[in-house]
């Protein structure tokens, strides 16, 4: 507080000013100067408008069983495990666990969710990379969609999630079968928001990884039983930010054209 006094009176804002009047003033307003956030800043231009509305359109289209709309994205999990026994609970006591743990490696977690149908699924890896990517686009149209003519993804910009990354796994017809069958969109840097898999993941950080998981073994059996879960109650995201709210509400991010 003496600080924050001393730099008000240097930038002549005041003559003088205590700590004590300082401290008031901030508390009175609810002011934390000394707080920062981490936050997602995109960038004002077309191209960032270009990859929003587009996700925003498909967002907008209909349930057609034919054309299942997946969202996909990824996320990194840290492994640990506790180096001591936890205390169990006992009446009118909580569990007890020790703050020391160890680090068990990382795994990648690959999030599947098709909001229409009410589905989602976690596929986990040693890795993200292309090869792994390849490989999820192939459940996609073999495994979890074989009825499906064409399935439409949203995903990230994301170097390692680019169509010419099959023809790097598979053989070229392989390659052109699985492409034949996808569609996809991508959201725009610095605007990952617009990408429903993220909040499924939020979901799953909250709901079943708030945690020590030990192992690989561990995550794999986790996070199937809380996507069974999730399937069964048929939860989904109700998804109302639109193209006209994005031309009110983020306006600043649209280019400015003079007439």
């Amino acid at each position: 507080m003496r600080l924050l006094a001393d730099w008000v009176v240097q930038l002549k804002i005041i003559d003088s000013i205590s700590h004590e009047t300082v401290r008031q003033v901030l508390d009175d307003n609810e002011l934390k100067p000394w707080r920062r956030q981490e936050w997602c800043i995109p960038a004002a231009n077309a191209e960032f408008v270009y990859h929003m509305e587009d996700i925003l359109d498909v967002y907008k289209r209909p349930v057609e069983p034919k054309h299942p709309l997946v969202c996909f994205d990824e996320s990194p999990e840290q492994l640990v495990s506790e180096t001591r026994q936890a205390l169990p609970m006992q009446p009118g006591q909580l569990e007890k666990y020790d703050y020391e743990y160890r680090r068990e490696g990382v795994s990648n977690l690959f999030m599947f969710f098709a909001p229409l149908q009410n589905w989602r699924d976690v596929k986990v890896t040693e890795r993200r990379t292309k090869v792994d990517w390849a490989y999820c686009m192939r459940d996609l149209t073999d495994i979890h969609f074989p009825k499906a003519e064409k399935i439409v993804i949203v995903q990230d910009q994301l170097n390692t999630h680019s169509p010419a990354c099959l023809y790097e796994v598979f053989a070229p017809a392989e390659a052109k079968r699985i492409l034949d069958r996808l569609e996809f969109h991508s959201t725009p840097k610095h605007g990952s928001w617009l990408n429903m898999a993220e909040i499924e993941l939020s979901v799953l950080n909250r709901q079943c990884l708030n945690r020590c998981i030990p192992s690989q073994t561990v995550l794999i059996r986790d996070t199937e039983a809380w996507a069974s879960q999730r399937n069964n109650k048929q939860a989904t995201v109700n998804w109302q930010f639109t193209t006209d709210d994005a031309r009110i509400k983020l306006k600043r991010l649209y280019p400015s054209i003079d007439d």
